[in-house]
């Protein structure tokens, strides 16, 4: 039986059997859609899935002598690693073919993806290895480079965890600290001497030393990591600014205006702590609020209508590709994380919520979907 859709193929099921008896190919077939049929409802019908797109052609290879006959059964698949191995185990839970008793047993699910990977690596060594011979620098350059090297400040190391920093951090009145040695790096490398490492998540004692002493500008990538560091800082030690690289930057990537920018628009930590106590949170239906305290811990979703009224309730696992087969939603809750993809989904499926444990840090503000976390949101 062909698929109706082209399938992109993820995962291909290799099973291999033994039958006590003579069969054929279309033995073997109905034996996998027979036995198989109405054991996890219509989401995992073989003949459904086929129709769907989402399972490929089913290849047997089999050979029969001495009235047995073995084989092997093939099955491209592009549904989800939890909805592949439950099919992989019930093509194994198969015990006849035709009046013959049989055995299945699963060799292995392939990752096809592994090997698209290994080819784009070896294309990317190639390329990169092309690129590295065309850019070689010329001797003028590398004397250039060299010469601007010795003119930028060296590293050293500060305190008993030998943290890294500028020179001038003992004797500057303000300072900046930073996460990691190659922020410093490129901070010694624009002219900006003041700084020091913190090199860990964990803030060191020779950090929270010098910002009771100092003026401190606390300088943090502008990712999930910089916002957990900056949670950390405002416990336990006394910075008195906040400044950012760009969201889904790093400040050891920035350039020069990037890095004034960043350092010229700093917050006083105060005003930080004022917003993050006044956030408004959104008035939201009952049933939203009802859903949030089951979900909690569950990895589940609740797909609600424009009335409110629950549609189903599914893993998170299936969110994604089960809000591109359904229509009418209205509102998702689930215990997750709000990623772009999904906003994209919604976006196109005219959803109107999406409210979940987390918002991912890099998600394009979305113009007609609201994304709220379950803090945001009250009955």
């Amino acid at each position: 039986m062909g698929s109706s859709q082209a399938i992109t193929v993820k995962y291909v099921i290799r099973c291999k059997f033994e039958v006590d008896g003579v069969v054929e190919r279309p033995d073997v077939i109905g034996a996998v859609f027979g036995q198989t049929e109405g054991l996890f409802g219509p989401e995992l019908d073989l003949r459904e899935l086929q129709k769907s797109g989402r399972i490929g052609r089913i290849d047997i290879e089999l050979h029969s002598e001495k009235d047995k006959t073995t084989g092997k059964i093939i099955i491209p698949t592009g549904l989800d690693r939890v909805s592949t191995a439950i099919l992989a185990a019930s093509i194994e839970s198969i015990n006849r073919v035709g009046p013959c008793s049989a055995e299945v047993t699963m060799e292995k699910v392939e990752d096809v993806r592994d090997a698209r990977r290994k080819v784009i690596t070896e294309r990317a060594k190639e390329i990169l290895r092309e690129w590295t011979i065309e850019t070689v620098p010329t001797t003028d350059e590398m004397l250039r480079e060299v010469s601007e090297m010795l003119r930028t400040a060296r590293a050293e190391k500060y305190g008993p965890e030998g943290l890294t920093a500028g020179p001038d951090v003992e004797k500057a009145r303000e300072i900046i600290i930073v996460e990691g040695r190659a922020d410093v790096i490129n901070l010694l490398r624009n002219g900006i001497q003041n700084v020091v490492a913190m090199e860990g998540t964990k803030i060191p004692q020779s950090i929270i030393k010098l910002t009771k002493e100092k003026e401190t500008t606390a300088f943090l990538d502008g990712d999930r990591g910089g916002d957990l560091i900056l949670k950390e800082l405002m416990q336990v030690a006394s910075v008195k600014y906040v400044a950012r690289a760009p969201r889904g930057k790093e400040v050891e990537e920035l350039g020069p205006k990037e890095l004034r920018a960043a350092l010229e628009r700093r917050t006083p930590l105060e005003k930080l702590e004022v917003r993050r106590r006044g956030r408004r949170r959104v008035l939201v239906p009952k049933e939203v609020v009802g859903s949030i305290e089951g979900l909690k811990g569950t990895l589940e979703a609740v797909l609600f209508d424009k009335e409110m009224k629950e549609m189903e309730r599914l893993p998170v696992s299936q969110l994604a590709e089960r809000l591109q087969q359904v229509e009418g939603v209205d509102t998702v809750v689930f215990d997750g994380v709000i990623t772009q993809r999904l906003v994209d989904i919604a976006g196109e499926k005219n959803v109107g919520f999406l409210v979940a444990a987390r918002i991912s840090d890099v998600i394009k503000q979305p113009l007609r979907v609201r994304a709220l976390t379950f803090t945001d949101v009250q009955g």
